[in-house]
């Protein structure tokens, strides 16, 4: 009997410069991709993906449509070789409009100019060395809440991403997060890693970018996906278009939660959940957070073929 699989499609962080080259070089599917996403763009995204001469791939408002630009690719790809339909999809953070591309409720040219706009309204927020996000190892949930809570003075910190049983990243105003980072070490944890990106996500210092966002998205054609998705702000299928936009809004301030998405997904009757895109991110949360789950890749040729195969 073939296994029950549900792709998950991940967020910043897993981009790499030279990421999906091999495969680009084998399959047009992959770079014909990247050239619809340039065409919205005005820019050649592969090229800049390839290269990156210029050190743009960190800056949110590119990083963001290059991941969806990545891990649709890679869908089509996987469809194109047979590969079989997947019973759900979700994605973590950002990689939450990959998947709701590939089930047919947002047009890829549209997603691309939304995850591009969402970017800068992100940057705009939030200046640049203003805000931060932190990894938090080892430490209950209820511990780093605690922490946060007590760190934030008159700024804000708080959790932003449940990755994880004992996998928690924090996000808010530098300082803040600062003083947090140091609070949790003193408090136990394994590790506090602070994180190279240029805004903090998912908290309230995004507000401002959440209300340009829903403007945005009442001008987009969303409709129900073809393959249901479990939405990140509740883990959860959402039951109406309202209901999808309403959560990409809200997911801009609330926290990304990841370990009751990858649940909700076990508790489906999953057995294979296969990353769709670059890096193998969410395949190693998946394992801490369901060791029943089966994982898989399919980002280079090789495991492409492993994984059209299993």
């Amino acid at each position: 009997m073939s296994a029950k699989i549900a792709f998950v499609f991940p967020g910043q962080g897993s981009q790499s410069i030279g990421m999906l080259a091999e495969l680009g070089a084998q399959h047009a599917v992959v770079t014909n991709t990247f050239a619809e996403a340039s065409e919205v763009l005005g820019y050649d995204l592969w090229e800049l993906v390839q290269l990156d001469v210029h050190n743009q791939l960190s800056q949110t408002h590119i990083t963001q449509p290059a991941l969806v630009a990545a891990s649709v690719s890679l869908w089509r790809l996987w469809l194109q070789q047979g590969g079989a339909t997947p019973s759900l999809l979700a994605g973590h953070s950002l990689g939450e409009y990959s998947a709701l591309v590939c089930s047919g409720a947002l047009d890829f040219a549209d997603a691309i100019r939304l995850v591009e706009a969402r970017g800068r309204f992100m940057q705009v927020a939030v200046p640049s060395g203003e805000g931060a996000m932190a990894a938090i190892i080892g430490l209950d949930n209820d511990v780093v809440a605690g922490v946060c809570k007590a760190s934030a003075e008159d700024q804000v910190v708080v959790p932003v991403n449940y990755n994880a049983p004992g996998q928690v990243v924090i996000a808010g105003s530098k300082p803040a997060v600062e003083r947090a980072m140091v609070a949790c070490k003193e408090s136990g944890a394994r590790a506090v890693m602070p994180l190279p990106v240029s805004v903090p996500s998912h908290c309230e210092l995004m507000l401002p970018a959440a209300e340009q966002l829903r403007v945005l998205l009442e001008s987009t054609k969303v409709v129900m996906p073809t393959i249901p998705v479990v939405q990140n702000v509740d883990g959860k299928v959402a039951g109406s278009v309202n209901a999808i936009v309403s959560n990409l809004v809200t997911h801009l301030i609330e926290p990304v939660l990841w370990t009751q998405c990858v649940e909700s997904i076990a508790a489906s009757g999953i057995d294979l959940v296969i990353e769709c895109g670059p890096g193998k991110v969410l395949n190693g949360l998946s394992k801490r957070i369901n060791k029943t789950l089966q994982t898989a890749s399919i980002n280079n040729a090789a495991l492409l073929a492993a994984t059209l195969e299993q």
